[in-house]
């Protein structure tokens, strides 16, 4: 299943967007935590600056991003990771509110008060956890709702490999094939679970190859191209369409920032990064494009401006957004 040249400049546009945000977001966190507090005697102090608390980014992995929701609706339910900025702005989540929540300011997603990790927006059926492998079961329980329901909506579960160790992902693959639910299962494959390569924490060298247990399509994309990961979800959205089941897909991605923002990365080659972004996607897919006379410079030009100008109002809104109320503090959450 190839993309059309349109599915291909959403890609493109997209993956932008997501690269821009993320190293926004980057410079902007580290605002109120970088080195001169440090030198005057101060900690790094994760609480401090504008945006608080962790902040895992996904520069380098929009390629998983963009390929699998390229063939989703608004109807169909997306259930991210820790690391979930490029599902939600690939799913359609409004980068304003988004920004706004990590700001922790009451325009927020979640009224400020769930933060980057948990990310909630119900119009465009997004969610995400802190929480290693738990995005599988709710895309279980979002598939099992269609299906009741006998709607051809699908759901998606991103999670890293190392989530792939956790009894969730044994528990929800099994659930799945079983009842055969209208879910695709996509395993972002960084190499780095935290700080502990793939080859010492699983037992298989390739995730995908863990579907056969379950009666399941294992599809294996070794590519970190947009194209590449639009072909293999393809099948398994349609599969999943039609009431065939699951389908478990691997995508062989790469992570250019840190486990979290201040990780030290010594756990990583030196040159490591340098060498992944030599295979950057982004400029591999406008190549494509250029290629196939599908875009020209000047229209390159234009979808940047676009993508940055999306970025830079979001942000802005953020930092220009109340925070709430102090009286506010329990409203909306369990007692």
């Amino acid at each position: 299943m190839q993309a059309s040249p349109e599915k291909l400049l959403w890609m493109y546009e997209k993956m932008v967007e997501i690269r821009d945000y993320e190293e926004t977001m980057a410079k902007v966190y580290l605002e109120g935590k970088l080195p001169p507090q440090i030198q005057k005697g101060l900690a790094f102090d994760i609480g401090s600056g504008p945006v608080p608390g962790e902040m895992h980014l996904a520069a380098g992995q929009e390629p998983v991003a963009v390929g699998v929701c390229a063939h989703l609706g608004l109807q169909d339910t997306v259930v991210g990771s820790h690391r979930p900025h490029h599902f939600a702005i690939a799913k359609g989540v409004p980068l304003d509110k988004m920004t706004a929540e990590m700001f922790g300011k009451v325009t927020g997603l979640g009224k400020g008060k769930g933060g980057h990790m948990h990310l909630f927006d119900s119009e465009h059926k997004f969610s995400c956890s802190g929480i290693i492998g738990a995005s599988m079961p709710p895309a279980c329980g979002a598939a099992l709702a269609a299906k009741k329901m006998g709607k051809d909506w699908v759901a998606v579960a991103f999670f890293g490999e190392g989530a792939a160790n956790q009894g969730a992902f044994h528990e929800s693959l099994n659930l799945a094939a079983l009842w055969k639910l209208p879910v695709i299962f996509v395993c972002e494959d960084n190499k780095w679970a935290i700080s502990v390569p793939k080859s010492q924490a699983t037992s298989v060298a390739w995730v995908a190859d863990r579907a056969a247990a379950y009666g399941m399509p294992g599809i294996r994309v070794d590519k970190n191209e947009a194209q590449a990961v639009f072909e293999a979800a393809g099948p398994a959205v349609e599969r999943a369409r039609k009431g065939e089941g699951p389908s478990l897909i691997e995508v062989k991605t790469d992570r250019y920032f840190g486990h979290f923002q201040g990780d030290g990365e010594v756990y990583r080659p030196k040159d490591e990064v340098s060498e992944l972004r030599k295979s950057d996607p982004i400029p591999q897919l406008a190549g494509v494009l250029k290629a196939q006379a599908l875009m020209s410079d000047a229209e390159a030009a234009r979808i940047v401006a676009r993508a940055r100008q999306r970025v830079s109002e979001a942000f802005a809104f953020a930092r220009q957004s109340a925070y709430p109320l102090a009286q506010d503090a329990l409203d909306d959450v369990f007692a």
